[in-house]
């Protein structure tokens, strides 16, 4: 029962990231204004054409990605060793590589999250003794190629790596998966400091997920789409950049409700 209601949860929140997707939903409203001027409904077409419109110029143009991004970017500041002991284990979640196109070209596609890879990458040479473990399935809902976990086999090989020093987590489909299996793989013990490699603003669902799975781990965000909050005094140039930070951040945002409504986390907006 526990799987299926997992892989419920699953189907249910990509269908619903569909229609909720700020660019997908600005689209679906014109659509339905368009179609609705064809008809009796004019008045209420042109209101939602109107409203779409408004909104492709507000989302691409404005700075509301960043103010949407920012908050969650700022959330858990970059790591630090200090004067502690080194990590004993480090853990990078997937999510960076196009699983798709890797299998059908037989090569390896990184995504714009790739920088989870490289500085996943560079602390296992800084940290020769750590535990290494990449944990990603498919987040695909047609699943077509192969897994992050084998194709991120293959990367970190190609990098010097020694493979058999990489744990690999292959079942995980999402961020709460992640946690769950990387927990049960590892069995960390009571005192240990494990770092979590993912992007800045997927960071606060990260925390929190590992933190109800009853995993500690510290923060290590890279990935940063923002350069600061001076940010929201600059406009996109291009519709398009503006709208995928809008998705970016909206996705977080829905995803921290979601998850905090279903128990997979115990916080609203997780903090350090």
């Amino acid at each position: 029962m526990p799987e299926r209601m997992a892989a419920m949860f699953f189907y249910l929140s990509k269908i619903a990231w569909f229609f909720l997707q700020p660019s997908n939903l600005l689209v679906l409203l014109a659509v339905a204004g368009a179609l609705l001027l064809l008809g009796r409904y004019r008045r209420l077409g042109g209101s939602l054409l109107g409203l779409a419109l408004a909104g492709l110029l507000i989302c691409g143009f404005s700075p509301f990605g960043q103010l949407l991004v920012l908050p969650l970017e700022e959330r858990f500041p970059q790591w630090q060793q200090g004067s502690g002991p080194p990590p004993d284990g480090i853990v990078v979640l997937g999510g960076s590589f196009d699983t798709a196109v890797s299998a059908g070209r037989e090569t390896v596609t990184t995504n714009e999250a790739g920088e989870r890879l490289t500085a996943f990458a560079e602390l296992a040479r800084r940290f020769p003794d750590a535990k290494l473990v990449f944990t990603g399935g498919s987040g695909r809902i047609l699943f077509d190629g192969a897994t992050e976990a084998e194709i991120a086999r293959s990367f970190f090989t190609g990098l010097g790596i020694d493979p058999a020093r990489v744990i690999l987590e292959d079942r995980s489909r999402n961020t709460w998966q992640n946690a769950v299996f990387t927990r049960d793989l590892v069995d960390p013990n009571r005192g240990e400091r494990w770092l979590l490699v993912t992007s800045a603003t997927h960071m606060p669902r990260a925390v929190g997920c590992f933190r109800a799975a009853g995993f500690d781990v510290e923060a290590y965000p890279v990935d940063y789409r923002t350069r600061g909050w001076s940010d929201l005094r600059r406009p996109f140039s291009a519709v398009s950049e503006g709208l995928r930070r809008v998705d970016t951040g909206m996705r977080e945002w829905i995803g921290l409700v979601a998850y905090r409504a279903t128990g997979r986390t115990q916080h609203l907006f997780p903090a350090p």
